[in-house]
Parts: C-alpha cells; structure tokens; sequence
C-alpha cells in the first residue's frame, strides 16, 4: 500500500517528518547555546586570570615591569598549552612584550593598537590568531600603575578556542544519543498512537463486511463522536434501504395480485365456451399471467440486489430441491442426489440474494435436468473466489454445442414433445445477470448436459 493511499501511513509520514525537523532545530538550538554558555565561561576564566594578573604587575625605577608570581593557572607555565597571558606597553614596538607567559614560548601575540579608551576597570573582547593560526579568545585591558614615571600598560589574558571543541564534541555526543532516543520513542508513541486512532475505522471496516455478508443488518458498536454521526447517517441510510426494498416487494405483490385477478376471472369465463374467440382468450391470458410472473419475479430480484445484509445458506435449499424433484419425477424413477464433495463445499456456503429466488434459480435448472435424464441427476455446488457455482448434471441425451446458448432465449423449446412453455430458462438467466452471475450448458461427466450457475457469495461463507 502506497503512502498516497494510505491515511496511517500520510499521517505518520507527516508526523515523523514534523517531528524530525522539531528536533533537528532543538538539538541545533541546545547546541548552539552549550557553545556559547561554554565561551562565556572560557572568557570568564580569562577575566580571572586577567584580574589575577592585574594584581601581580609591578613598576620600579630600577627594575622597570615585572610580575610578582601568584597562583595562575598551571596551563601558563606549559608551552604551547593554548592559554597565555602578555604585558606589553602602550606607544612601545608591535612586536615586543614586558612580559609574557611561559606558554608563549617564543611567541608573541600580535595585539591591535589601541583604539579610544579602554573601560574604566573593565577589559576588551579580542579575537585574535597565534603564530600557528589557531583562533584565540582574548580579553584585554589598560593599566596604569600609581607609581611616578609608571608607563601605561596593556595586560592580555588569551585562550585557544581549541579548548572548547573537546566539551563541545562531548556534548554533541551525548546530545545526539538522548535526541535519537527521544526521536524513536516518540516514534513508537505516535506509531501507537495512530493505531489506537485508527482503530474504529478497523472497526467500522469490519462491520460494513458484516453488513455486505449478511450477518447484520445494521451497524453496531460503540464508536468515537467524530464517528458516531457518520454511523448514525448509514444506519439511517440501511433503514430507508430496507423500507424501500419492502415497498418494491409489497408494490409487487399488490401488482401480481391486481393483475392475476382479472385474469384469473378471463380465464374461468372462457373456459366455460367452446368458441374459438375463448381459445384465444384462454391462450392470451396464459401468456399474459407467464408475463407477469417474469417480470415480478426479474422486479424482485432487482430490488434484492440493492439491498444490503442478503445472506442465503445453499445447503437446506438444494436438499428441499432435491427432495421435491424426486417426488415431481417419482414416475420415471429419477434420482436426485447432492454430490459428495458438495456436502463441504455447501455446509457454510450462503448465496448473497433472496432465498426465494435461490428456490426459483436452482428449481428452474434441476427441473429442466429431470425432463431430459435417464437415471440420475447430481447437483454439485463450490465456493470460487467471489462466486457460489452450482453444476446440475443429467445423464441424458444431451445438448448440442451449436443449441446450448439458444437453449436460454425466451420461448425457445428444443424438444417440443417435452412439457413447458420455454420461459423457465430465460427466467433463470435473466436473473442470475440481475444479481451480477451467469449460467452456461457444457458437457457433462455423466454423457449428459451440465448446466453450471454462478451466483454472488455472501461474505463469512466458507470455502470449497
């Protein structure tokens, strides 16, 4: 199923891709203020060392400037360690120093020229690069000293910014690894969460098949507001559908009723002459009764198919059929049997239309095999896919290849000594195309004919 055509999967794409910038610009942003917190206090641990070395310059006549030792950091006595601390006067050569610390080695560092007054007890902010081109954070600030003749001095206290890539790599580290936990816990989260808001829908799947199969006419549960107009409304709908079928039903039957009456009292008045005029009538009035009951019977299958919930379990009708065409057939001693690989195709099988045109479907056909068989007809029915196939075999003669499509066409009789008036398997066929099925003659195992109908299964029927 593609992302396209799947809600769960549009709304945890969504999701995720949401919840994955969140936290990118989260962790960009927690970052970015670990660096600064630590800059900030790699330049507070330099105003101390600045403060410190404050404290510890001294000018005399005779020894000119020097720096009493103090506590200073242990990092200031190591070369090369990445913080330094230089005096230098103010007017004096770029390039020379008072004093410097030992970790300069034979550096110095290329401070700016001074540029307007300094803060008054406060320092600068520079940012310079040592001879190796490492930046440096450096703070910077003017001194002078109460002595007479003391010159003006300028004190730098610097510190490799190398210095803070190894906590900020640390915390980077770790940085990810709780943001990738925190990611793929709330994406369990979200992923459960969308199946639990999913989960009526499953439900409210499940229940329309109930309803398409047959075993409920309604829908029914318990489900979410946001879901529960929306059943309301198909229940509602299901109900109306219902009433609308009875009418079309009841309709039909007012119809037949009104129309079977008159006729019926045509036929009785013409049954009592012997004129060719009642003849007439009586033949004319046999048509128009078989014409109505065809188009009754195609009405009341057309109104089944719209409905919903139809569910017809095959096996009892096709044994009442068989019961019944054994006794309509006693005098040519015929038998009527079920296959014996039906008996688990047709135990669960259940055929998604009325039960009456069941009988009318499945009567036609077996009847039609008695009229022509020798000794025995067997009924066979399985389950294929969608479909519910009932096969009726017949030991007789036989169907021509060239007469089995003509055999179905209104009126048509292939052996006119035989009784009927050709409409039964017109019927047939008119109503399996209603309910969206079909039926064929072919030739059957038995040296027969096989006349196979396929009809809709009802869904929770089970499998040959």
């Amino acid at each position: 199923m593609t992302a396209g055509g799947s809600l769960r999967l549009r709304l945890l794409a969504g999701t995720l891709a949401w919840m994955l910038l969140s936290v990118a610009l989260a962790g960009w942003a927690l970052r970015a203020l670990f660096q600064d917190h630590i800059t900030q206090q790699l330049q507070a641990q330099l105003v101390v060392q600045l403060d410190q070395l404050s404290a510890a310059v001294d000018w005399t006549p005779q020894g000119g400037t020097r720096v009493a030792p103090v506590a200073f950091d242990p990092r200031l006595a190591q070369p090369l360690s990445g913080l330094y601390w230089q005096v230098d006067q103010l007017g004096a050569a770029p390039q020379e120093a008072v004093a410097r610390s030992r970790s300069l080695w034979d550096q110095v560092l290329a401070l700016p020229p001074v540029a307007g007054d300094y803060p008054a007890r406060g320092f600068r902010v520079l940012q310079l690069h040592d001879s190796q081109g490492h930046a440096l954070l450096t703070v910077a600030r003017t001194l002078q000293l109460p002595e007479d003749g003391a010159p003006p001095l300028r004190l730098a206290v610097a510190g490799d910014t190398a210095l803070l890539a190894e906590p900020l790599q640390r915390f980077t580290r770790l940085l990810l690894t709780a943001l990738g936990l925190l990611t793929l816990g709330l994406a369990v989260a979200v992923a459960v969460q969308l199946h639990l808001a999913l989960r009526p829908l499953q439900r409210l799947r499940e229940q329309l098949a109930t309803v398409r199969g047959g075993q409920s006419t309604r829908l029914q549960g318990c489900f979410p507001q946001e879901l529960q107009p929306l059943v309301s409304e198909f229940n509602h709908v299901l109900l109306e559908n219902a009433d609308m079928v009875q009418r079309a039903r009841t309709q039909a039957g007012n119809l037949a009723h009104a129309v079977h009456t008159p006729l019926s009292i045509l036929a009785n008045a013409a049954a009592q002459e012997g004129t060719p005029l009642a003849q007439l009538v009586t033949e004319q009035v046999a048509s128009a009764r078989r014409q109505v009951d065809y188009h009754l019977a195609r009405a009341r299958a057309a109104a089944a198919v719209r409905a919903t919930g139809l569910r017809t379990p095959v096996l009892a009708p096709v044994q009442a059929l068989l019961r019944t065409m054994q006794r309509l057939h006693a005098d040519r001693q015929l038998t009527f049997e079920l296959a014996p690989q039906a008996q688990d195709g047709a135990r669960d099988a259940a055929f998604r239309g009325e039960e009456q045109d069941l009988y009318e479907l499945l009567g036609n056909l077996i009847d039609n095999a008695g009229k022509w068989a020798r000794t025995r007809v067997v009924v066979d029915v399985q389950r294929e896919g969608s479909q519910l196939c009932f096969t009726i075999d017949d030991d007789g003669p036989g169907i021509a290849e060239a007469l089995r499509e003509r055999m179905f066409e209104r009126g048509v009789q292939l052996d006119e000594q035989r009784p009927g008036a050709g409409l039964g398997l017109d019927i047939v066929r008119a109503l399996a195309q209603t309910y969206g099925g079909s039926v064929q003659a072919q030739a059957s195992p038995l040296g027969g004919a096989r006349l196979r109908l396929c009809l809709p299964a009802a869904e929770g029927g089970g499998a040959a």
